[in-house]
């Protein structure tokens, strides 16, 4: 009986995501990302970063789009001892976003639209520079909202991630950098199947 149930389930999702509109979306675009916790007496400063990848959306008004994407963060913490150097926080790692989105504006036949959108991801921490990897966890989590321009076959997005997880197991240099918050400006090409 459960074998069955999940045969039933695997063939209406199939039979939903056949029936449905398709994109396939590469996207290239930067990202600043800085930390909920600020070293004691010192400052954190978000530096630009970068993410390539893509993701498949599924659906017409109504679409899940998962993804994936090669990024690299960065931010510098700046301590107010002058005894201590800046530490450069550089890491990269793949993005693997989930998302469910509605078109407020057109449709799939429109030559503008706009789009909300929101969602889980999980980052997989690949390389640390300069930096022990040891001491940052091997995958985070985390939960995020967002808008997208549609004009003809171009789009832009704009969305804001907040981690639902620390980014390291313990301090670094005696500095708790927290959980993460990222914002990401993707743009690209939506090519329809």
């Amino acid at each position: 009986m459960k074998q069955a149930l999940i045969v039933l389930c695997l063939c209406i999702i199939s039979s939903t995501i056949l029936n449905a509109q398709v994109e396939i979306k590469p996207a290239i675009g930067i990202n600043f990302t800085d930390f909920s916790k600020d070293p004691q007496g010192g400052d954190s400063k978000a530096k630009l970063g970068y993410q390539i990848g893509g993701s498949f959306a599924f659906g017409k008004k109504l679409y899940f789009e998962p993804g994936i994407f090669y990024l690299k963060q960065s931010t510098e913490y700046t301590s107010a001892n002058s005894n201590q150097a800046d530490v450069d926080y550089d890491i990269s790692g793949l993005r693997i976003p989930i998302a469910v989105g509605y078109k407020l504006l057109g449709d799939e036949n429109s030559e503008f639209g706009l789009r909300a959108f929101g969602g889980a991801s999980a980052f997989i921490l690949t390389h640390v520079k300069d930096l022990d990897k040891d001491d940052f966890k091997s995958a985070c989590f985390g939960a995020f909202l967002g808008a997208g321009l549609d004009i003809s076959f171009v789009f832009v997005e704009l969305q804001y991630q907040w981690s639902l997880t620390n980014v390291q197991d313990e301090d670094i240099n005696m500095i708790d950098v927290g959980k993460s918050r990222t914002l990401f400006i993707n743009a690209g090409v939506r090519l329809r199947l």
